[in-house]
C-alpha cells in the first residue's frame, strides 16, 4: 500500500519533471530554485507518513486487542490495522517511548476542564452570608473528654469568651492522638510542636482582641494529601513516605488565615483508596473490628473518636460520604470548583474535590467558608457565594427521593425514618426519577485521569511497593487502565454531560434530594456531575458482620458478631450546584429532629 506523499512521489514524475523544469528556468532568471527530488512546493502534511516505530504488529495480535475493548472487526480490517499501525498510531507514543520523551511535571492540569454549571445556566446564591445558631452553647465542661468531643460551634464560643484557651485545647488532643492512634492507625504524622506554636500564636491574638473567627484556635487534621512546609504529607503511600513539602496547599494556608491550628496528618488509603496505608488499617471508632471506611480514613475515625475538632477530607468517587458513614460524623463534599485543591494530591482532576468532616452540620459550613474562594494554582477553582443561617425555617422545602431506592439495599429503617422527619419538619417529599443508564460507564473517565496522573509511578514500578496488590487496589487498575480506548473515554465525557443535562432537570422540580448514602448511582452521578452533598448521622443500625470497602475475599473472611453489633448510620442530601448553604439547612433541622448526633463511641 502506498501513502498519498509515496503515490506522488513515485507516480506523478511527470508532475515532479514539469516542476523542476520551470524551477531550472527560474533559477536562470535568479529566483529561489526547487530541487528536483524534493516534494511539490505547498504539498499538506498527511497521515500514514511518519516514520514506522515500534514492534511490528500482526493481524492476530489486534484481534487480541480487539477483545479488550469489546469491539469486533473483520479480517481485512485487521490485516490494514495491523499493517500500518506503526506509521499511524504507534507514532502517537513518543511522548512516552521516545526519542523525544516530555514529562509532565505532577501540577500540571489537562487542557480541558469540567464546568459543572451548564451553558446558559446560573448556580449559587446573589449573596454572601453566615448566620451562626443563637442556641446557647453551654458552660465550658470539667471533664477533658466532654470538651474533646464538643463541636465547633461549642469550641469557638467558649475560646471567643476566653472560657477555654486554644492552648489547653490542643493539648487534649495532642493528648488523645497519642492515646488512641495505636488503636485507630489514624495518625501518619503528629505534629507536635508546630501545633503548640499556633496555639499559642492564636491565644496572644485572642487576648490582643484579634479574633479572627469561628475558627481561630480550633485544633484540626488533615487527610495527608495537602501539602504542610517541613511537615511530612506522604499520600498513605510507600514511595512516598519521606516526602516533605516545601509550601503549604491552598486549603492550609486559608485553615492558617483562619487561625486554625494544625495538630495532625491523619491517614487516608494509599493514592487515596479505601482504608490500608503504609502503617496498616485505619479502624472505626464504633466497631474496632472494621476498617474506618476510606479513603479519608483518619478524618473519619479522629472526628469519630474525638481526637481532633474537624478535619479535611477528599473525596473522587465517595471518600468523604463513605468514611463519615462508618463513623458516625457529618461529610460535607461542597460543589466541584469551590474549594482550590492547589497543593493536594491528584487522582481525578475532572473529579476531585476537598471538604470538612465534623461533628456537627453547622461545624461544617464554619469549615467551608473558611475554605472557598479560587486559587491560581487550581485552574478549575472558582469564587463563589455562600448563604447559611443556622436558624432559617425549611418549611415548604421540595426534597426530591427515588420510591424504589428505599425499598432496596443498601436503604435501612433509618433511612425510610429520615423520609418521615422530612415531612415532620415541614420539608415537603416529592418522588423523582433518572433514566436508567449504565452510568457505571462514566468511572471509564477516573480510571483514566488516575492512571494519567500516577503513569510515572506506574510504568516505573513504584506502585509495586504499596501494601495492597489485589485486583481491586491501584496497581492493577492504573495497569489495566492503558488498555482502555480513547474513543470510549470521548464518549463517557459527552454522556457525562448529558447526565449533568438530566440532573439540572431533577433539581427544576426540587430544592434537594434526600438518598441512601451509598446507594452506587448516586454517588457516581453526583460526583461526576459536580452536585454537594451532606452525610449526617441519622440513626443506628445492627450488623452482624464487619463491612468492608474490599472486593470480597474467601481466604479472609470478615469477622461476624453474635449478638449484632450496634453502628451510627446516616443519610446523605443532594444540594443545587453552589447551594451549601440551603443544603445545611435542610441538614440542621433534620439533625435536630433526629436527636442522635450527641451519642459517643465506648471507650473513648
Amino acid at each position: 500500500m502506498k501513502t498519498r506523499r509515496q503515490f506522488l512521489a513515485v507516480t506523478g514524475l511527470g508532475l515532479v519533471g514539469t516542476v523542476a523544469a520551470d524551477a531550472i528556468e527560474s533559477g536562470a532568471k535568479g529566483k529561489p530554485t526547487q530541487e528536483p527530488t524534493q516534494e511539490p512546493a505547498g504539498m499538506p502534511p498527511a497521515f500514514g507518513t511518519a516514520k514506522p516505530v515500534g514492534p511490528e504488529i500482526s493481524p492476530e495480535i489486534m484481534a487480541k486487542a480487539q477483545k479488550l475493548i469489546q469491539v469486533e472487526y473483520s479480517e481485512k480490517d485487521l490485516e490494514q490495522a495491523a499493517k500500518t499501525w506503526r506509521v499511524n498510531m504507534a507514532p502517537l507514543c513518543e511522548r512516552r517511548t521516545g526519542p523525544r520523551k516530555m514529562l509532565l511535571h505532577d501540577g500540571l492540569p489537562p487542557w480541558s476542564r469540567w464546568d459543572p454549571v451548564l451553558p446558559g445556566t446560573k448556580a449559587g446564591p446573589e449573596r454572601d452570608r453566615i448566620v451562626r445558631s443563637k442556641q446557647d452553647v453551654g458552660r465550658l465542661p470539667a471533664e477533658d473528654a466532654d470538651i474533646a468531643f464538643a463541636t465547633v460551634t461549642q469550641l469557638s464560643r467558649w475560646i471567643e469568651t476566653k472560657k477555654l484557651s486554644s492552648e489547653r485545647l490542643t493539648n487534649i488532643y495532642l493528648k488523645r492522638l497519642e492515646q488512641f492512634n495505636p488503636t485507630l492507625r489514624c495518625v501518619i504524622t503528629l505534629a507536635r510542636e508546630h501545633a503548640t506554636m499556633r496555639a499559642k500564636k492564636a491565644d496572644a491574638e485572642i487576648a490582643a482582641g484579634k479574633y479572627r473567627g469561628p475558627l481561630h484556635g480550633i485544633p484540626w487534621g488533615g487527610k495527608d494529601l495537602l501539602d504542610t512546609t517541613g511537615i511530612a504529607t506522604t499520600y498513605g503511600a510507600e514511595p512516598f513516605r519521606d516526602r516533605v513539602p516545601m509550601t503549604d496547599a491552598a486549603v492550609v494556608r486559608k485553615l492558617n488565615d483562619a487561625g486554625a491550628v494544625l495538630v495532625a496528618k491523619l491517614s487516608l488509603g494509599a493514592l487515596a483508596l479505601n482504608d490500608i496505608w503504609f502503617g496498616g488499617q485505619t479502624m472505626n471508632p464504633w466497631l474496632l473490628e472494621e476498617g474506618a471506611s476510606g479513603s479519608s480514613a483518619g478524618p473519619g475515625a479522629a472526628t469519630a473518636a474525638g481526637l481532633v475538632g474537624f478535619s479535611i477530607g477528599s473525596e473522587t468517587g465517595g471518600s468523604i460520604v463513605s468514611p463519615s458513614m462508618r463513623c458516625g460524623v457529618t461529610g460535607l463534599r461542597p460543589t466541584y470548583g469551590r474549594v482550590p485543591r492547589t497543593g493536594a494530591m491528584t487522582l481525578c482532576w475532572s473529579l476531585d474535590k476537598l471538604g470538612p468532616m465534623t461533628r456537627s452540620v453547622e461545624d461544617a459550613l464554619l469549615v467551608l467558608q473558611a475554605i472557598s474562594g479560587a486559587d491560581a494554582g487550581d485552574v478549575n477553582s472558582v469564587e463563589s457565594k455562600l448563604d447559611f443561617d443556622a436558624d432559617a425555617s425549611v418549611k415548604g422545602l421540595r426534597v426530591g427521593y427515588f420510591p424504589a431506592w428505599m425499598k432496596e439495599n443498601p436503604a435501612t429503617d433509618v433511612d425510610r425514618a429520615a423520609l418521615e422527619t422530612v415531612k415532620k419538619v415541614g420539608m415537603v417529599p416529592l418522588e423523582v426519577s433518572l433514566p436508567n443508564w449504565p452510568y457505571d460507564s462514566l468511572q471509564l473517565i477516573l480510571f483514566a485521569e488516575g492512571a494519567a496522573a500516577f503513569e510515572e509511578l506506574t510504568l516505573q514500578h513504584g506502585v509495586d511497593q504499596l501494601k495492597m496488590q489485589t485486583f481491586d487496589s491501584w496497581p492493577n487498575l492504573f495497569r489495566q487502565a492503558r488498555f482502555l480506548s480513547a474513543v470510549d473515554f470521548v464518549q463517557a465525557d459527552r454522556m457525562r454531560r448529558r447526565v449533568a443535562q438530566e440532573m439540572a432537570r431533577v433539581f427544576s422540580e426540587v430544592d434537594l434530594l434526600l438518598v441512601p448514602s451509598l446507594r452506587d448511582e448516586m454517588l457516581t452521578v453526583t460526583n461526576f456531575t459536580g452536585h454537594p452533598s451532606l452525610t449526617l448521622r441519622a440513626g443506628f443500625v445492627e450488623v452482624t458482620q464487619a463491612r468492608s470497602d474490599w472486593a470480597p475475599d474467601p481466604e479472609h473472611p470478615l469477622p461476624k458478631f453474635s449478638p449484632a453489633r450496634r453502628v451510627p448510620h446516616g443519610v446523605t442530601l443532594i444540594g443545587k450546584l453552589f447551594d451549601e448553604g440551603m443544603l445545611a439547612q435542610a441538614g440542621i433541622a433534620l439533625e435536630r429532629s433526629f436527636g442522635v448526633a450527641q451519642e459517643r463511641p465506648k471507650g473513648f
